[in-house]
């Protein structure tokens, strides 16, 4: 599998290099979970790092990429069919001005 040095800014990580498993895609992932384990034998912390995008890249080459620490964690995914709706659709006939 090919691998790439990749930057992390930010919480724990800030500053170090790692080298991270590039997919089919040729991307890393879009989160990274750090595993920590607890010292006195509790539940281990999971550090949450996103992917972006390291700078503007140079021409006709691949962006590169960078994780940030999210201290919030991940948000959680829903399943996006095509046929389902959007949250925020109007209620009403789409020429109907009351709803």
């Amino acid at each position: 599998m090919k691998s790439e040095e990749t930057p992390f800014e930010g919480g724990p990580m800030d500053g170090r290099v790692l080298p991270v498993l590039l997919g089919i895609t040729g991307h890393p992932p879009k989160t990274y979970r750090i595993p920590v384990p607890d010292p006195d034998g509790g539940p281990d912390t999971v550090l949450v790092y996103r992917r972006v995008p390291r700078g503007p890249g140079r021409v006709g080459l691949s962006n590169r990429w960078k994780y940030t620490y999210a201290p919030e964690g991940v948000p959680p995914r829903r399943l996006n069919w095509p046929w389902s709706k959007p949250d925020a659709t109007p209620r009403g006939k789409p020429d109907d001005a009351d709803g």
